[in-house]
């Protein structure tokens, strides 16, 4: 009775002083749906730099942000550089003389930079030349060349650095598709045509061992461990080295090991440089920098233009198909044929006769069109672009944006904005895509005029409008944040789930606000930098960010490509440096706020499963939501729920907190139906034997054959590092928002690898390092009760019947007792039962995961009705 009486009056008392009260909000102030635009045009991008001789391709090297390149099909690439002051054209490479540009699709069609092209200044490109020999064949070419040292300003490039790596004969000038990309995976790609003539007449379509046509084939060109040697091929093309080519063959090419193709039997050597065939003429291609997606436009022939979303040993279908209808040769197609259908298709009409593949938009300008894929007909003028249903659903929905633009003939993207780019070939060119007039409906302008705060100064929020706090901070420079969420009507409820996303209400808002610590000796000088805001819709979210005066007295509306500031930090001895802070751009706020991450990245369960204080008293963040009615639907016992552990947290194990850091920093892109094409997964909720972490796969080694997601005990080959810390030639991760490195968290990671990870080696992993093997997870070779996934688990000796993790139980006068080690790491769970099929904690409790070995006693009173006892353990 005194227990009861006591939950009766802490309840009581945190009804009057504390307790969340749910209320409605009438004060926010922003549209139901962002502004949008309803037309677009295609305007010169930069009017000082003069017109370019026949362009067909726009490409920038890796890492540069104030440079771009246009290849011009007579043979020769011009530089544009200082693009955000004064662009200026000059002259990178001529190769005019070999290059045979005399018919309409011949002549320097592609151009790729390497990865790693700032420190080995290679770049490589695809052309047609006449041939010099006894034989008049033409050939198609790829060759690498090197850039000077000052490439970067006035150095030209020599052309005697040309090493060719193929040679291809090519009996007819068109059909030569010519465009070269190097993939997320390192990989050189280059898309190939039929050779030409019509109806696929040399019949180069559906066969993987006759030349390279058709196609896309993948190469290494770097000739990594483990690639392979092209198999020989009576019909050469490939250069050789004292029988040696000057490439390698990805080992896990589709056709590697082929013996069939399309059902049959496959006869002479395969061509295993193959990555896709069934193209007719695949003219212009481009991977999505965010998903690695492959995008292919395919010039028909008499009836219908298409684009594909080309994956690994795809078919696309010619000649046996054209688009989705019966090609030339659709009756001689096999029984074993199984094209891959176009994701977008349209018919020719008067006017129309080549499509223009062309890229997924990713800038910050148009955040409408974020995400969208563009693509045009060079010669009617319609630029269409197509919208995935849902993330990863690989369907479609099309719309013209643009009509009467003719004359593109390739997109690109600018370096730094990544604004949409396309070389127009009547004009001469490069335009970018921008809105053809102002949008509709309008913004707050001011963080005053959004309604959210009473009192700017304090920032004390307006009703309904309620404070929040994660258990860990994503990322964000070293800035301090503040955070505030409203559901504005009180009839709108959230869904509440214990592992996957929450579900929430379309006119749902979410706050943060961001303060910095300018001056490291002083610490109140602080300033304000943005508050930010996102705002559920029906489908999906939008955000806007406010950008705070010098006074720190207003923050101002950002416009939709957002900025960058350079703020004076102050150091403890005065010495100062420059810190760039990025405001981020409204596309940039629904890169990250993805529907796979449930829009609303820090509210779930993992992160508000944690104290907040309501008025004078501490509650549970989860229990106030719910007690106050925000959920529609009933949460578990709240001591039961998981939860996300900060980097800093030194009670939990390294494990746990680098799980936590992963789930926080790369779950809302690393995840299934996530943004990216990585394999691993970065859910906390994801068993850690399914997530791809240990030893996980990996599509971008730089070269380190032995590199892995992360590798126990070698930080060197744990990539996972190399990302986080932007070990060149990488990006950062997570991409977005910021310059800074987390030192902290990177530590944290280094440690966990050296010292921790191995203990967690999925089973396949753990079974190899046993000295005799164990067999399988539901044998139990040493017969001491114990499976091997229960000695995998609790890091006993499967062949030893005397090494195994073992519990006792007795009573104490009335009460039963518990007695066990709970293990460094790992979470233990003691659940009861009255019949064996239905199983509960037996005493609720936050699950923990020590840094070290915890001898553990339990009591509890013994309960009036039989019960059965097990012991759970778990691993983060």
């Amino acid at each position: 009775m005194k227990f009861g009486l006591c939950a009766f009056v802490f309840c009581f008392v945190l009804s009057i002083y504390g307790q969340l009260v749910r209320e409605a909000n009438t004060s926010l102030n922003f549209p139901d749906e962002a502004p949008v635009y309803s037309s677009f045009q295609f305007e010169n991008a930069f009017p000082t730099i003069g017109t370019f001789t026949r362009p067909v391709a726009l490409v920038s090297p890796p890492g540069e942000t104030n440079m771009l390149f246009v290849v011009e099909q007579d043979g020769r690439i011009q530089r544009i550089t200082d693009l955000s002051g004064t662009p200026e054209k000059s002259a990178f490479l001529d190769i005019s003389g070999p290059v045979d540009s005399s018919s309409n699709e011949e002549g320097l069609l592609g151009m790729a930079f390497h990865p790693n092209f700032q420190s080995n200044r290679f770049f490589y490109v695809f052309y047609t030349h006449p041939n010099n020999s006894s034989d008049s064949t033409r050939k198609d070419r790829l060759s690498r060349f090197q850039a000077p040292p000052g490439w970067a300003s006035t150095g030209t490039v020599d052309a005697v650095t040309e090493v060719v790596l193929i040679d291809q004969p090519d009996d007819r000038s068109n059909h030569n598709g010519g465009d070269l990309h190097f993939g997320p995976d390192g990989y050189l790609y280059l898309s190939l045509g039929d050779e030409g003539a019509g109806n696929d007449s040399r019949q180069n379509s559906q066969t993987i061992t006759k030349d390279f046509f058709s196609g896309i084939i993948r190469i290494d060109v770097d000739k990594k461990s483990g690639s392979l040697e092209p198999n020989t091929h009576t019909a050469g093309a490939v250069v050789l080295d004292d029988g040696i080519a000057r490439y390698g063959i990805p080992p896990d090419n589709p056709f590697v090991g082929a013996t069939t193709f399309n059902g049959e039997a496959v006869s002479g050597n395969v061509r295993t440089e193959f990555w896709a065939t069934g193209l007719r003429n695949p003219w212009r291609m481009a991977f999505d920098p965010v998903t690695g997606r492959l995008y292919v436009g395919d010039v028909g022939q008499d009836a219908r233009e298409d684009v594909h979303l080309v994956a690994k040993g795809d078919n696309c279908g010619w000649n046996y198909r054209e688009g989705t209808i019966d090609g030339p040769d659709a009756n001689e197609a096999p029984a074993g044929f199984n094209p891959v259908e176009p994701i977008f298709e349209y018919a020719h009409v008067p006017g129309s006769k080549s499509v223009i593949g062309g890229r997924v938009y990713r800038g910050g300008a148009l955040p409408q069109l974020y995400g969208v894929y563009f693509l045009a007909d060079a010669y009617d003028g319609r630029v269409w672009g197509l919208t995935e249903t849902l993330p990863g659903s690989g369907a479609f929905t099309d719309e013209i944006i643009v009509t009467g633009e003719h004359g593109i003939v390739a997109f690109g993207e600018h370096p730094a904005t990544h604004e949409l780019l396309v070389l127009n070939a009547n004009s001469g060119q490069i335009k970018q895509l921008v809105a053809g007039g102002a949008p509709s409906g309008s913004l707050p302008s001011t963080l005053t005029a959004t309604g959210a705060f009473s009192d700017l100064a304090t920032l004390t929020p307006n009703t309904g409008i309620v404070a929040y706090a994660p258990n860990v901070n994503f990322w964000s420079d070293g800035a301090v944040k503040s955070r505030w969420f409203s559901i504005p009507d009180i009839n709108d409820d959230i869904g509440w789930n214990r592992d996957a996303n929450w579900t929430f209400p379309a006119g749902a808002v979410w706050i943060k606000h961001f303060d910095l610590r300018t001056d490291l000796g002083e610490p109140a000088v602080w300033k304000r930098l943005e508050t930010r805001f996102i705002i559920k819709t029906t489908n999906r979210i939008y955000g806007v960010t406010y950008k705070w005066n010098d006074a720190g007295t207003e923050a101002f509306l950002l416009p939709s490509e957002g900025t960058n500031e350079n703020l004076t930090i102050t150091l403890e001895n005065d010495a100062t440096f420059l810190q760039t802070w990025s405001y981020p751009s409204r596309s940039q706020c629904v890169q990250c706020h993805t529907h796979a991450g449930g829009y609303a990245l820090s509210f779930n369960t993992r992160q508000l499963n944690r104290e907040q204080t309501y008025g004078v008293v501490d509650q549970n963040q989860i229990q106030a939501l719910e007690q106050a009615g925000y959920f529609s639907n009933a949460v578990d016992s709240i001591p039961s729920l998981p939860r996300v552990f900060p980097v800093d947290d030194t009670s939990q194990s390294l494990h746990v907190r680098a799980r936590s850091y992963f789930d926080v920093n790369c779950a809302n892109c690393h995840q299934p139906g996530g943004t990216t094409p990585a394999v691993w997964n970065g859910l906390m909720a994801t068993a850690f034997s399914d997530a791809q972490i240990y030893n996980g796969a990996i599509n971008q080694n730089n070269g380190n054959t032995a590199a892995r997601f992360a590798v126990p005990g070698n930080t060197n080959n744990s990539m996972v590092l190399h990302r986080i810390a932007a070990t060149p030639p990488f990006d950062r991760m997570p991409p977005i928002g910021s310059n800074v490195r987390d030192l902290e968290a990177e530590e944290l990671l280094a440690n966990w690898i050296q010292t921790e990870l191995g203990l967690y080696a999925p089973y396949k992993d753990w079974r190899t390092q046993q000295t005799v093997d164990p067999g399988e997870p539901d044998e139990d070779p040493d017969g001491d009760g114990a499976d091997n996934e229960w000695e995998r688990l609790t890091r006993s000796d499967p062949n030893a019947a005397s090494n195994v993790w073992n519990y006792s139980f007795g009573t104490t006068g009335t009460n039963l007792v518990f007695q066990y080690t709970q293990l460094a790491g790992l979470d233990v769970q003691i659940q009861s039962s009255t019949n064996l099929f239905n199983w509960s904690e037996w005493m609720p409790r936050q699950a923990t995961f020590p840094v070290t070995n915890i001898s553990e006693r339990v009591e509890w009173p013994v309960v009036d009705q039989l019960r059965y006892f097990r012991m759970l353990i778990s691993e983060p």
